[in-house]
């Protein structure tokens, strides 16, 4: 008898059914649930182990939806835009848990803005999920920071201000992983968390997650039919995990070099002319702002530095976690504060 693909258990033993959660309370439709699927199909096909898992979330719609996956992991649901401060000192007290937050384009633009940023500067090793539909939708539907000028909703009006870009405030706060993703776009999104999962620093995915409820007017950016008509992915995301380097010899442009893979394969390579440049900040600032003119919902990975220390590497926190410590190592003994003292 076939096994049903929900029932078979991945490499730590679990089944997908493992990685679930309660049954979502947000409206049908919601992108934020799709989102929440995703993170519990990429949790089963990496065998993320739950107990070494932290969820992490402020307020709003977007923080109710870490209750939806993972249901063995750890988790904390913070004040609206705190989720940072209490992700800095949770992922400091025990740097070896995968840290995964979840807010949204009002936690994290408007009242969490500056804790967003000193993460982003201290480069804290955790994958930040922004849940980005322009509306207060908790609160029936206001304008958020990141709904575009002019656009109009029916019980807000029209909004007068420019949008606060979100992946633009993470480049320029020295992020170095960098991506926008559309939940309505499955494979695109699941290639995304897994490779944010895998860097050592702050991975900022910015997610369109339409509000079915206020926000999902055809004109909107936010919503799913302008999303799948103005979708702009910058390249074929694909995610493999990390091994050893393959080195080719050095070649000329459009000429090709056949090498074996990992698994045994073969590959012609034919090196190209550069296209989009994922490791170029600038660049990244450019197409975003280019996107935005042409009213694209530009996606994909944006930009990416894996050479800035995360914050526990940077601080000296040791291999192993402050929590694991022993009571002696944590606290001097006495003579050790009477030298202190006896300086003043």
């Amino acid at each position: 008898m076939t096994v049903p693909a929900a029932r078979q258990p991945n490499v730590v033993g679990l089944t997908k059914a493992d990685y679930g959660g309660k049954p979502s309370t947000l409206c049908k439709g919601c992108g934020h649930n799709a989102v929440a699927n995703q993170i519990v199909q990429v949790a089963y096909d990496l065998g993320l182990r739950p107990h070494e898992v932290v969820k992490l979330s402020g307020i709003g719609c977007s923080s109710k939806s870490p209750a939806y996956f993972l249901g063995m992991s750890h988790g904390f649901n913070a004040l609206h835009g705190r989720m940072p401060s209490i992700a800095t000192g949770a992922l400091s007290a025990n740097h070896a848990l995968r840290g995964v937050g979840v807010s949204g384009d009002g936690d994290t633009g408007s009242i969490g803005l500056g804790q967003f940023k000193h993460l982003l500067r201290r480069n804290v090793r955790m994958v930040y999920l922004v849940e980005n539909n322009g509306v207060y939708g908790l609160t029936k539907g206001q304008f958020s920071p990141t709904a575009e000028d002019g656009l109009r909703l029916k019980y807000a009006g029209t909004n007068p201000f420019p949008p606060v870009e979100i992946c633009a405030e993470a480049l320029v706060s020295g992020c170095g992983f960098v991506a926008r993703g559309f939940a309505g776009d499955a494979k695109q999104l699941r290639e995304l968390l897994k490779a944010a999962l895998s860097h050592r620093g702050t991975a900022v995915i910015d997610i369109i997650s339409p509000c079915v409820a206020f926000n999902n007017e055809d004109d909107s950016r936010k919503s799913y039919a302008y999303g799948r008509s103005n979708e702009v992915p910058l390249e074929d995301i694909g995610w493999v995990p990390p091994q050893d380097d393959i080195v080719v010899d050095d070649h000329e442009p459009g000429e090709t070099r056949v090498i074996e893979l990992h698994d045994g394969s073969r590959m012609a390579l034919t090196k190209v002319e550069a296209g989009y440049d994922p490791s170029d900040r600038g660049v990244a600032l450019t197409r975003l702002q280019q996107a935005e003119d042409r009213g694209e919902v530009l996606t994909g990975l944006l930009y990416f530095d894996d050479q800035r220390p995360s914050l526990a590497e940077a601080v000296g926190l040791g291999e192993t976690p402050l929590v694991e410590l022993s009571e002696e190592r944590l606290r001097p003994p006495r003579e050790a504060l009477e030298r202190v003292l006896d300086r003043y």
